[in-house]
């Protein structure tokens, strides 16, 4: 009889230890699949994106430079993205939005989202622009970069 309940104890003592182990180890494995998923939707973002700047011109105070998405997704979140302007040798990032000069805005050219082959017009505000060369460079949210160099005479 000593034997018999000995065993029941053993077993059940098993399936408690087994449950705590379950219960310990099941989050871990959900926690570091869903990070590795969401990794995996950010690297996919960036591969699936791109940006080319088409053309730089300025009138007046004004720079306006036309981007278009070479990429296979929609770019989200263009107002978060990171400018900068200036000369080549003093360039600085240039705030969204109104406000002071200098500042930049834009608009989706032909489309209401900045989705693959459309193309955005920013305009850089300015109080103003002499003879020089200038340096431009995007930042998108996402870390894709195009940067191009533009000479007024």
């Amino acid at each position: 009889m000593d034997k018999v309940m000995v065993t029941v104890l053993l077993i059940v003592a098993g399936i408690a230890c087994s449950l705590v182990v379950i219960n310990a180890v099941y989050p871990v494995i959900t926690g570091s699949s869903s990070a590795i998923v969401d990794a995996a939707t950010k690297i996919d973002d960036r591969i699936r994106s791109n940006i080319s700047i088409v053309q730089m011109a300025n009138q007046g105070n004004n720079v306006y430079i036309w981007i278009k998405n070479v990429g296979a997704s929609r770019i989200l979140g263009i107002s978060a993205s990171d400018v900068f302007f200036g000369l080549q040798n003093g360039f600085s990032r240039v705030s969204y939005g109104t406000g002071t000069n200098p500042y930049w805005d834009y608009t989706i050219e032909n489309d209401t989202n900045w989705g693959p082959t459309a193309t955005i017009k920013i305009t850089i505000h300015l109080d103003s622009i002499s003879a020089g060369t200038y340096y431009f460079k995007m930042v998108i949210p996402n870390g894709i970069i195009d940067e191009q160099y533009y000479s007024v005479l």
